[in-house]
């Protein structure tokens, strides 16, 4: 094996071998989101592996919603998930299926089963059927009517089709063992009743396919060769297989899990997620602050970086968590090599360069990119009057302190070696602006007295500049496992999970910014221009609003 190539994970093991047995002559996978919420970044490992699998292969993958349950299905999720799996750069195989596509073909093998006697309406309710279902101890017992005739099957079926009996009725349910030691095999419900419409079918149907029997049959009509999913599905796979089996479906396919990615310092049910949006915790599922695939896109994370940290976790058989800081790493890694460069003043304070002529302008030239050429340069405005962050002066400071102080020196990133003289306060002894001059011919260049400046600031044009919202985002939750046993996750919520910060003043090679160009604050940090900015000909109409992505290093640990 070559160096730089990686080792097998167990499910390309598995594709390898039946490709060199012939027991598949091409990969077929698929991708089998419910639109009932946004996609996580739980979503974006099965993502990554199932397109990934079948681009490694040269096989094929298909993107079907399962859509069994209109209740809490919609359109916006729909929508949202196809714009997820474009965006994390994977094209899927012909149009875009639906469970519902097969909806006909499933009643059909529906009325097989009780052809066969395989099938029977029952008549117990929910409570009711967890009390014959027994438990891992004890065995279930047999529904009352388990040995209804096929004729009185058929014909209740039909008339459940048809919408004459209310929800929560009637149920169709496959026989198989009710003392099976697996729970899923003990006589599973494969149709109920919902008086709903659904999204891609109208009011056509009043039942209802379940996942377990519409899941593998789907499988089956697509050609899937390795039907992939997560570890809580290894109880499933025997029903999965019943249906197979019983079933004259055009094709075997074998269905395979693999631990899902679950991320500390962040829930990923979809029912909180959604309760977060409902409740107004956040701003809707793309909210920077979520762990959806929508959220991390709007705060500036870049598709790379999530496929990188989906790779770095491997393909397993043992679940676990990951750290989150190993997701930030790898969007450091990426935004560093192709995040432009600029200067962002947060908290401005107003520098005089008193021995600069006032109706002086100098442009002065930065690189993009201080490792990459090809990017090219930018053009900063110097004026007499410049900001620099409040956080970078004081009037007096210790050897710690490499930033501005009276009598001592700073380079401001770029342009000028300045030293401060005098700090002029208000009437609250608040300080609104600092004289300094420039040291002659230190462009580029040390003083030449060669007493050398304490540290590098950055700033920008008092006057000629780019008015600004910044956004600091921090992690959602305190708590290093939110959900986890049995806590509830709201009492987690982290207080100081954002922070706006109004009046900051960009360099003005951001008066145009991209819409999708991740930027780099000088010393401060990622940034992403937010979509709730408006971009106006009309200055007066202009507002400009960046998400901070995520700051230059890990200081999490440090609170």
């Amino acid at each position: 094996m070559n160096e730089n190539e990686k080792p097998l994970n167990f499910i390309e093991k598995i594709i390898e071998e039946d490709l060199a047995s012939g027991k598949v002559s091409s990969v077929q996978t698929r991708f089998p989101p419910e639109p009932n919420g946004y996609l996580h970044i739980g979503h974006a490992k099965s993502i990554v592996l199932n397109f990934g699998l079948a681009e490694k292969y040269n096989g094929q993958c298909n993107l079907r919603f399962d859509d069994t349950n209109p209740e809490k299905e919609e359109i916006e999720y729909v929508d949202s998930i196809k714009q997820d799996v474009e965006w994390l750069g994977y094209k899927w195989n012909g149009d875009v299926h639906f469970t519902s596509d097969y909806f006909d073909q499933l009643y059909d093998w529906a009325v097989t089963l009780i052809k066969e006697g395989k099938a029977y309406v029952c008549d117990l309710n929910q409570e009711e059927m967890r009390e014959y279902r027994g438990n891992l101890k004890e065995a279930g017992k047999d529904s009352p009517y388990r040995d209804r005739s096929v004729e009185e099957n058929l014909d209740l079926l039909m008339r459940m089709r048809d919408g004459e009996f209310e929800d929560g009725k009637r149920s169709l349910r496959v026989k198989i063992d009710m003392a099976h030691p697996n729970m899923q095999m003990r006589d599973p419900v494969i149709y109920r009743i919902k008086n709903m419409e659904h999204h891609q079918t109208g009011d056509k149907w009043h039942i209802y396919p379940s996942y377990d029997y519409a899941h593998g049959q789907g499988d089956a009509i697509e050609g899937v060769t390795h039907s992939v999913c997560t570890l809580e599905f290894v109880e499933h796979r025997p029903l999965y297989e019943w249906f197979i089996e019983n079933l004259p479906v055009p094709s075997e396919p074998h269905q395979y899990e693999f631990s899902r990615l679950n991320v500390n310092y962040s829930v990923t049910s979809k029912r909180k997620l959604k309760q977060l949006v409902d409740e107004n915790i956040v701003k809707g599922w793309d909210d920077p602050r979520m762990p959806t695939i929508s959220g991390m896109r709007r705060r500036g994370f870049t598709a790379k970086s999530i496929r990188d940290f989906v790779e770095s976790t491997g393909v397993t058989k043992v679940d676990g968590v990951v750290d989150v800081s190993q997701l930030e790493f790898s969007v450091r890694e990426d935004l560093n090599n192709v995040a432009p460069r600029a200067m962002c003043v947060m908290n401005p304070l107003k520098v005089t360069l008193w021995n600069v002529p006032e109706d002086m302008t100098e442009y002065l030239t930065a690189p993009l990119h201080p490792q990459n050429e090809e990017m090219g340069t930018r053009t900063l405005i110097f004026d007499r009057e410049i900001f620099i962050d409040k956080a970078d002066f004081q009037e007096e400071g210790n050897k710690k302190y490499k930033r501005l102080v009276i009598g001592k020196r700073v380079r401001l990133r770029n342009a000028y070696v300045i030293e401060a003289d005098e700090a002029i306060k208000d009437g609250n002894g608040e300080i609104i602006e600092v004289k300094a001059r420039i040291i002659e011919d230190t462009l580029g260049k040390n003083p030449e007295d060669g007493i050398k400046p304490k540290g590098v600031i950055h700033w920008v044009s008092a006057l000629q500049n780019v008015d600004c919202e910044v956004r600091i985002y921090d992690r959602l939750f305190n708590d290093i496992a939110p959900d986890a046993g049995g806590k509830d996750f709201m009492e987690a919520l982290n207080p100081s999970s954002l922070e706006v910060l109004t009046g900051c003043k960009g360099e003005i090679s951001l008066m145009n910014p991209k819409a999708d160009v991740p930027y780099q604050f000088e010393r401060e940090g990622y940034f992403f221009l937010d979509s709730d900015s408006v971009i106006d000909a009309h200055e007066e109409n202009e507002k400009l609003i960046f998400n901070k992505t995520i700051g230059l290093r890990d200081t999490w640990e440090s609170k």
